[in-house]
């Protein structure tokens, strides 16, 4: 006498696996890709006048060449003294003359503070790698953050960015504006690695 095997009734599998295909993208998290948060100037309006001329002594220049070396000034530079260079500079506290023209403005909820005129300009080569040319613009900008941290500390005993309340926000991006200017990529220089 033959022995028949059993079958395995795989009519609901189907079902099984759909739940579980469910239960996998309910569940799941996708990763978002973030950007850097810039906000764009506005479009320039043709009826107004050009910009007045930034005198030389108040704009910092650094370039990142196509081997990513860093030009701070003229001179070869270090990612890990940008962003204390940057501060000095940007502070002026000896009123160098090679360095940017600091006015004393008063500024609601701050009143008297001294303010910098100085304009970073950051330029890089279009063979520079996107790793250092964000390194770079996050050292500038973590360099003005720092500024901001300190004015909002002596001013209110806490960091700008634990302020809540908006008068207190736009006071000391008045006082320490994020001025950053990013000059389109050109060919600046040196040999390929």
């Amino acid at each position: 006498m033959a022995r028949m095997s059993p079958e395995i009734n795989a009519g609901s599998m189907a079902d099984i696996a759909f739940l579980l295909l469910i239960f996998f993208l309910v569940t799941t998290t996708m990763d978002v890709d973030t950007g850097l948060r810039r906000l764009l100037p506005p479009p320039i309006d043709p009826n107004q006048p050009p910009p007045p001329p930034v005198r030389e002594r108040n704009v910092f220049v650094v370039l990142i060449d196509m081997n990513d070396r860093l030009l701070v000034e003229g001179e070869l530079g270090d990612i890990r003294t940008l962003r204390a260079q940057t501060k000095n500079w940007l502070l002026n506290p000896t009123n160098d003359p090679n360095m940017p023209v600091i006015e004393m403005r008063t500024i609601d909820n701050l009143g008297e503070v001294p303010v910098s005129r100085g304009v970073i300009s950051l330029q890089n080569d279009r063979g520079t790698s996107y790793e250092m040319y964000i390194a770079v613009q996050n050292e500038l900008a973590a360099a003005i953050n720092d500024i901001r941290n300190d004015l909002s500390r002596e001013k209110f005993g806490i960091r700008f960015d634990q302020l809540t309340d908006q008068d207190l926000v736009t006071a000391i991006r008045q006082a320490v504006p994020m001025a950053i200017s990013e000059a389109e990529p050109k060919d600046i220089g040196g040999r390929r690695r």
